[in-house]
């Protein structure tokens, strides 16, 4: 009878992302150029990987929508670098897109602490992934996205068992498609890699494949809710310099307009890059434009198109 260090240790041979890499296997040898040609040339292995899953990425972007739009929330869940990953998407969302603390949430076992340093247990306690979204008052009109490089980390499975429980939408992002996780998600997303150039260190093509699918999550349900002109982030909260000249110069590519024209705009927006550009496209009041934009759910283009002729 295996004790539990012994199972574990037949988990992870069983593992592709916990394999031995045979094209790096003389990495500690290279010179400087030869071993960053090496890692390169594993890295170019993501995208291609992260391919093969779009039509199960496009399944959990229309999910993630349909949540949005029933006032549902993304929830992503993860330990460790996963858990990282997760909680850098959500917070990204937020200038981007002028969303609500809410709307985007990222959970890494053992909390706050754990961004900065290991929690020691946090990733193997399947009780506290179920405290962890009980806290966030997860509802089943939400999309739970566990992130796990290897599908097999207890806090992950526990957070989507749970997830499937409440009639949420179940979504996993992970490497491994020999993995518990797979089989408990309802959409199960799994960017085969391959080993790592380091063996275990999933930080790296793993990571990079977790990071470009969580882009194309978030970036993708956003467009589709109407944060997009064209392919200008139209939505973007002036919050510092940096991104109120970023604003300006949105409003001035959407407009084609001078710059004279586009801070003068978006002063009458109130700093609102969106509805600045309705403003100069339409000749419209801002009144004129709330309720325009208001009857579009958010769509810039179709308000800019649907606008009286003045």
């Amino acid at each position: 009878m295996m004790d539990k260090q012994s199972r574990l240790i037949e988990q992870l041979e069983n593992i592709i992302s916990e394999g031995r890499n045979p094209q790096t296997m003389d990495i500690d040898l290279l010179s400087t150029d030869q071993l960053l040609n090496s890692l390169n040339q594993q890295d170019q292995l993501v995208p291609l990987a992260v391919q093969q899953t779009l039509p199960q990425v496009a399944l959990a972007v229309d999910k993630i929508v349909e949540a949005f739009n029933q006032g549902g929330r993304l929830i992503y869940i993860g330990a460790g670098t996963s858990g990282r990953l997760g909680i850098l998407d959500a917070v990204e969302c937020r200038p981007t897109f002028s969303i609500g603390d809410n709307q985007v949430i990222g959970i890494i076992a053992g909390g706050n602490q754990a961004i900065y340093r290991a929690v020691e247990g946090a990733e193997d306690d399947g009780d506290l992934a179920i405290s962890d979204l009980k806290k966030v008052n997860m509802q089943a009109q939400d999309v739970v996205v566990g992130i796990a490089a290897s599908g097999r980390t207890p806090y992950v499975i526990s957070a989507l068992n749970y997830a499937n429980e409440l009639g949420a939408t179940s979504v996993c992002v992970t490497c491994n498609p020999q993995s518990p996780l797979v089989d408990v998600a309802a959409i199960a997303i799994c960017a085969v890699v391959g080993p790592e150039a380091l063996t275990g260190s999933t930080r790296l093509k793993s990571g990079s494949a977790q990071k470009l699918i969580l882009n194309m999550l978030t970036t993708a349900s956003m467009i589709k809710i109407g944060k997009s002109y064209q392919n200008l982030m139209v939505d973007v909260n002036a919050s510092n310099e940096k991104l109120y000249a970023r604003a300006v110069r949105i409003v001035m590519q959407a407009s084609e307009c001078d710059y004279a024209t586009a801070k003068a705009a978006l002063a009458q927006a109130n700093h609102n890059a969106k509805m600045a550009i309705l403003l100069i496209l339409t000749g419209v009041s801002v009144e004129e434009g709330q309720s325009l934009l208001a009857q579009h759910h958010g769509f810039l283009r179709h308000a800019v198109t649907s606008a009286p002729k003045k």
